[in-house]
């Protein structure tokens, strides 16, 4: 595993910038932070967002509040709720998010979810 060496870190999440990504339908919100081979984004998706992409990547997901719809490729759906989590490694799923009233997450990815498959 990568050393990603990062000293002392307090994120005020007020003072970091939103970004606004609009899905198939609703809008996504993200505030993130960068660093060498890690991403920290706090994400809002509005009330009935759906994605407008299949990720492939990895990700460490948890809910802050509200609901999430993650469904899969295949059909296979999942729901988040406050307090729950979901981890997965880049390439190993075709996943999307969809909510009907909104939700808040805290999304961590990275060099270190990188499949060896």
């Amino acid at each position: 595993m990568e050393n990603l060496e990062i000293p002392f870190h307090t994120i005020d999440w007020k003072n970091v910038s939103r970004t606004e990504h609009k899905g198939e339908t609703g809008i996504a919100y993200w505030q993130s932070l960068e660093f060498s081979g890690l991403r920290i984004r706090l994400v809002e998706y509005s009330k009935n967002y759906l994605a407008d992409h299949w990720c492939e990547k990895g990700h460490i997901v948890y809910c802050l509040e509200g609901e999430v719809i993650n469904e899969l490729k295949d059909g296979t759906q999942s729901i988040l709720t406050k307090g729950m989590s979901y981890i997965v490694s880049d390439n190993l799923s075709s996943h999307r998010s969809k909510t009907e009233n909104g939700v808040k997450l805290l999304i961590i990815d990275g060099t270190f979810l990188q499949s060896t498959i």
